[in-house]
């Protein structure tokens, strides 16, 4: 399975989606969204960046969470994103300071 694979089986199950209904929410036919999404959880397939976006939005997760070519970078994106936005200005604010 795919760094992309993982981390998309991983967020729909947080979001408590099946693949069908994940697929049918990003905009996928019925008909094929469960196969496809079946593939690219499995890294048969790769998306579409709109489909990727689509997903994103679907699942509440930044697209680059997708992207990230590593698991810290990922899981900081991922974290990021849920945070309100006056803690977002607490982190910028920090890393700033550390630099």
């Amino acid at each position: 399975m795919s760094d992309f694979g993982s981390r998309l089986r991983k967020a729909r199950i947080q979001a408590k989606l099946s693949q069908e209904q994940l697929g049918i929410e990003a905009g996928l036919e019925p008909a094929s969204a469960s196969t496809r999404m079946n593939r690219y959880e499995l890294g048969k397939r790769v998306p579409a960046q709109q489909i990727v976006h689509q997903l994103a939005l679907v699942l509440k997760v930044p697209t680059a969470y997708f992207y990230s070519d590593n698991n810290d970078e990922a899981s900081l994106l991922l974290n990021y994103h849920r945070l309100s936005k006056a803690k977002k200005q607490q982190v910028n604010e920090l890393i700033q300071s550390l630099m």
